[in-house]
Order: structure tokens, then C-alpha cells, then sequence
């Protein structure tokens, strides 16, 4: 299990890395993170959702995403509130306080889905979520070292160099610890190192003399990595591309608290000639070719909060001159006429008036939509792929004009200028071919052509072999065993299974 002394150290990309460099040694390997909070969700193929980054993971194995590798996902919908997601289903709303008392009965569900993934591989990669060092959370904690402790797995403790204070924070974590948690730990890695890395030898050989650890290795800052999906919101902005050239297409996107399935970005920030950029609070959106209205976790709220900035304003001064606006998801949702939420299902019940740049309404309500999809895009004929995540039905004059035929039914909406569309479909720009046709309709731009998913596997690819040159991988994997007796609680024996997983 790989834990961290605090969030965003890692820990996801480390995981995929390592997945990617033993299913290349010939492992089957599967990725396990307990507990996940992300807006960043994927759909499975057993119909179910987890985080995108064990989805991300799960390419790293070569093998598809199922529920089983992230039965717990928080998805927030306000500052203190989630929606909370058990082994690929909603189970409704939760407040942070109250799942502090939710969450010690989730347990079971944690270590049954863990077991069938032992019966399954030679070798599970466990994630643990934010810091291992938040023992004011350790009471009923399934996400870190209480499920270490529940599973009888050991950890390798993951600290940021690039932030600075690494020596502290690994060294802190020991401190902090109880004895029975610090046993756990058997080793670390420092992540992200920029410059000599001769220059933190000592610093190696410190934190191994005060914790007792095992150094695995101190791991450079890989630039492969940029080419991965973010799994938090926090991390977009470091991502975001820089001053335009004189001739690239410029994307922007106003960058909103509840902002979901942020990955549909990535195919244009690796895409040569776009420049994207991402626009925070208290700025104005500047001149684009193409606004991006991105999903939304809270539509409603996060529409409000679009107004607060005055980038309606904006918005509308864009079309006005002449823009394009492409709204995903909620961000559909939000360019029509009205958004009614009856039954309360984002916050509480009501309706608002949405920016009218198409003519439809949206009744939040319903089954959540969990599928994946192909089509063609409307009106080129384009082929194009990808998911559909989402609670509520769209309706009005504009569905007449659809951005899409997916599987013989029309899909989303375009007004009668043709410059405003909306969907449901999250991962319209993965196929070259779909991004190609999409970009040319705003500014002409002439795209390589190339799948995101060959960008993400070559990525992959690099990553795996940077951790080769600076990892101890042999001594990692020697850290794995075989789960305890099933009787404890973990997996279940099953005839025909592999019964080899560690």
C-alpha cells in the first residue's frame, strides 16, 4: 500500500507507474484505492463508477476499470457536504461530519471488494487518500492505515520533495504515528526531485536513520506525467498551457467550484496549435475562439456561481462577437433556458433560470445515467466515443438539431446559429478524428490526428520506465504477501480463482 504524507504528493501517478512497470514483468496486477474523493469519476465496465485515477490505473494493468477498485467514492457537491458512491452506486448525500460516523460501516464493503480483486491477481496495488499523518481521523479510518491495519497489508510512505519540508513531513509522519501504525510503514520514496539528486543523498540517509525506513527511491520529476489526468481540480491550473501563439486556437474555460469529469480537457491541452487556458474567480473571460462550460458536480450552485463572477456577462459578449460555446454535462445543462431540481436532488428543491443560449430546459431527477457509448458526431458523421454520467433529462427546440447520433437516438443540442452546442457526452475530443472535425468548426485548426489514448499509453509507458531507473522495484514487490487467512475477513475462496494475490 502506498500512503502519503499529504495530499497531491503522487501517490495516483506513482501507482499507475508501478502498475504499468510490473504488468510488464508479466504480473497481473490490479489497483485498490479504499476510499477516493474526486469529482473525477469514470464509468466502469460493470456498469458502476469509480474515481478516474483507478481507471487511469486500470489501463496501467492493461485491463478494464470494474466497481471492485474504488468501492468508496465521495463526490462533493458543496463545501461540506458529498455525495457518497458504495461499490459503483449513489447511496445519496452526506455531510463531512456525519460520514465520519458513516464510514467505519463501510468496511466490509471495503475489504470484500479487495478480496475479490487477491482471488484475482499475483500482485494489488493499494492507494491510500490524502495524509497518513491525520490521526485525528484515524478513529474508524478506512481509507489509510485503517484499512492497512484491517487487511494486514504494509506500506510504503510517499513525501513531495517539490513542495519542500520532505525530511519533516516523512519524519513528522513517524512521529505522529501509534506504534502499532508506524510498524506498518516498511519504507518510502521521495517523489517529484528537481536537480542533482546527489544533493539529497543525506537527506536519504536522515530519514531512513530517524524512522527505521527502508529508502526505495528518491524518483525525478517526470514530464511524461503531464500527458495523465489530473485526478484534483487544485492540480488544473498547474496544468494549464501558457501565452498563446500568433496562430493557435485559444480555449478557455471558466474553472468552477464543482467542477466534474475535468479529463475532458486534456485532449486539447496536449493538442498542438490550441492553446488552452483556464480561468479563475475574479477574472474575466478573455477573448476565445471556444468557451468550454466543463460538467459539474452541482449545476445549479455552480451556476450561481458563474453569475457571481459575471462571466454570463462575458459569455454573452463572446457569442455576440462571434464565439463558440460548447457546454459538457452540466455545463449543457446550464446553457438553457431553465433548471428545475424538484426533488432536491443537488441542494435544496427549486429552480433557476439558466443563460438561455439554448432552447432547452432540464429536470434534474431520475436513475443516474452510467454508460459507456459510440456514435458519430452530427452533422459530419464523424465517428466519436466516450461516457455518459449524469442525473436529469433535457428537452426543447434545439434537441432538434443534435451534436450527435449515439446509438440511434439524437444526442444534445445545437442553437440555430451553430455556434452554441451542448452534451451529455464526456470525452468528445479523445478520437483525433472527432477533435479534428469539433476544432475545425470553430477556427480551422489542423489536428495531428492522433487518439488521446495513444498519448495517455506512451505515457504510461515512460513513467514505467523512469521508476524502473529509480525505484527499487524488486525490493518493493518483496514487501508484498500473500493476504491473510480468509477467514479474517478478506476475499473469499472461490474454485478456479487464482488465489495468488498479495
Amino acid at each position: 500500500m502506498l500512503q502519503g504524507t499529504g495530499s497531491s504528493v503522487g501517490k495516483s501517478t506513482l501507482v499507475a507507474g508501478l502498475a504499468r512497470a510490473f504488468t510488464r514483468r508479466g504480473l497481473t496486477v490490479r489497483p485498490f484505492k479504499p476510499q477516493n474523493m474526486s469529482n473525477n469519476a469514470a464509468v466502469t465496465a460493470d456498469g458502476g463508477e469509480i474515481g478516474r485515477a483507478q481507471a487511469l490505473q486500470a489501463l496501467a494493468c492493461r485491463t478494464v476499470p470494474v466497481v471492485d477498485m474504488n468501492p468508496v467514492l465521495l463526490k462533493p457537491q458543496s463545501e461540506v457536504g458529498a455525495q457518497l458512491v458504495v461499490r459503483g452506486r449513489a447511496r445519496g448525500t452526506v455531510r463531512a461530519r456525519d460520514y465520519q460516523a458513516i464510514k467505519p460501516g463501510l468496511m466490509p464493503d471495503v475489504l470484500s471488494a479487495f478480496g475479490t480483486l487477491c482471488d484475482q491477481a499475483d500482485l494489488v496495488l493499494v492507494e491510500g487518500a490524502g495524509s497518513a499523518s491525520e490521526v485525528n481521523l484515524r478513529s474508524g479510518d478506512i481509507a489509510n492505515m485503517g484499512f492497512a491495519q484491517a487487511a494486514d497489508v504494509d506500506v510504503v510512505l510517499v513525501g513531495d520533495i517539490d513542495r519542500g519540508g520532505v525530511i519533516a513531513s516523512l519524519v513528522g509522519t513517524a512521529r505522529v504515528l501509534d506504534d502499532a501504525d508506524r510498524a506498518r510503514i516498511k519504507g518510502f520514496v521521495v517523489n517529484r526531485m528537481r536537480g542533482d539528486p546527489t544533493l539529497f543523498a543525506e537527506g536519504m540517509r536522515l530519514i531512513a536513520r530517524h524512522t527505521g525506513w527502508q529508502p526505495l527511491g528518491l524518483v525525478p520529476h517526470c514530464a511524461a506525467v503531464s500527458a495523465l489526468p489530473a485526478e484534483d481540480a487544485a492540480d488544473l491550473c498547474d496544468q494549464s498551457a501558457g501565452p498563446p501563439g500568433a496562430r493557435d486556437m485559444v480555449v478557455v474555460v471558466p474553472l468552477m467550484p464543482m467542477i466534474a469529469n475535468f479529463d475532458d480537457l486534456d485532449p486539447l491541452r496536449s493538442e498542438p496549435g490550441v492553446s488552452l487556458r483556464l480561468v479563475v474567480a475574479g477574472e474575466a473571460l478573455p477573448v476565445a475562439d471556444l468557451v468550454i462550460l466543463p460538467g459539474s458536480k452541482s449545476t445549479i450552485a455552480d451556476l450561481m456561481f458563474l453569475r457571481e463572477q459575471g462571466w454570463d456577462i462575458d459569455l454573452a459578449a463572446h457569442v455576440r462577437r462571434g464565439g463558440h460555446v460548447l457546454g459538457i454535462c452540466g455545463g449543457y445543462q446550464m446553457l438553457g433556458t431553465h433548471i428545475a431540481d424538484p426533488d432536491g436532488i443537488e441542494g435544496p428543491p427549486g429552480a433557476v433560470d439558466g443563460l438561455g443560449l439554448l432552447q432547452v430546459d432540464t429536470v434534474l431527477g431520475g436513475d443516474k445515467c452510467l454508460t459507456t457509448m459510440t456514435g458519430t458526431l452530427w452533422p459530419d458523421n464523424v465517428p466519436v466515443s466516450g461516457y455518459e454520467i449524469h442525473m436529469g433529462r433535457t428537452t426543447g427546440a434545439d434537441t432538434s438539431r443534435p451534436f450527435a447520433w449515439i446509438e440511434g437516438r439524437p444526442e444534445g443540442a445545437v442553437a440555430a446559429n451553430g455556434r452554441v452546442a451542448g452534451t451529455y457526452l464526456h470525452g468528445v475530443f479523445g478520437k483525433g478524428s472527432a477533435r479534428s472535425s469539433l476544432l475545425k468548426r470553430v477556427g480551422g485548426v489542423v489536428c495531428d490526428g492522433t487518439d488521446h489514448d495513444e498519448r495517455v499509453e506512451a505515457a504510461l509507458d515512460a513513467l514505467a520506465d523512469h521508476l524502473e531507473a529509480h525505484v527499487d522495484l524488486d525490493a518493493l514487490v518483496a514487501l508484498a504477501r500473500p493476504v491473510r487467512d480468509r477467514a479474517a475477513g478478506v476475499g473469499s475462496s472461490t474454485a478456479g480463482s487464482r488465489g495468488t494475490g498479495t
